[in-house]
């Protein structure tokens, strides 16, 4: 395997739990699967004008609402939909310490206003050098541009950056780029496959490695994209 500067992670579904898809197949009463839905997600002009920061939240919601002719209120949807983060998984904070200090580590996430403030309260954001948050780059997976934006920014090959990603559509649009890309799923399933790589060793007890003194604040680089 090339050798690796920098890890590239998505958040929902990876470093996040999120619990939107069970929420819209309930709400579309089960016309699509979790595979529809997120083929719609990503192509919705809906989500597409919000998670690039063009649209307002009303304006978001209304719009979802009308593409899959959602049986709910704008107020009751945007209710819902600011807690669809539910948490970081167990042990994301203890993985992406125990990779700061070999690799370079910044987050690519299609998020928007109202989950970002969100997931600043899980403690996982001050951990990554960079963040390309599509509601503020205007770039959004699996465009190839939101990929590029990251080569560019951080100014390593693409061959020597890994990105994470939980879906294939994003996974297929980073190695266009020309990253290296694994899809994964959970902070288990990311941990599994960079043991896979052999980027990321257990202890002989399965434990993680011992970080002592303040690695956030030691470990991370300052610098923020």
């Amino acid at each position: 395997m090339t050798e690796i500067d920098l890890i590239v992670f998505d958040l929902g579904g990876v470093l996040i739990e999120l619990t939107g898809v069970p929420t819209l197949i309930r709400w579309t009463n089960g016309q699509m699967n979790e595979s529809d839905l997120w083929q719609h997600w990503l192509t919705s002009p809906a989500v597409r004008n919000y998670e690039s920061g063009r649209s307002t939240s009303d304006e978001f919601a209304n719009a979802i609402i009308t593409e899959l002719a959602l049986p709910i209120a704008t107020d009751e949807f945007l209710r819902e939909f600011a807690v669809w983060p539910r948490g970081a998984y167990p042990g994301a904070s203890e993985l992406l310490v125990s990779l700061s200090g070999t690799f370079r580590l910044v987050m690519l996430s299609n998020t928007n206003a109202i989950h970002w403030q969100r997931c600043k309260a899980f403690g996982l954001l001050d951990l990554f050098e960079g963040h390309f948050a599509s509601h503020k780059t205007g770039l959004m997976k699996p465009d190839v541009e939101a990929f590029q934006n990251v080569v560019r920014s951080v100014g390593i090959h693409p061959n020597r950056i890994l990105f994470l990603d939980d879906n294939q559509m994003n996974v297929d649009g980073s190695k266009v780029a020309g990253m290296l890309a694994h899809r994964v799923n959970g902070t288990a399933g990311a941990r599994a496959k960079l043991e896979e790589l052999g980027m990321l060793k257990k202890n002989d007890n399965g434990a993680e490695p011992a970080v002592t003194g303040e690695p956030a604040a030691r470990l991370r680089r300052e610098q923020t994209l």
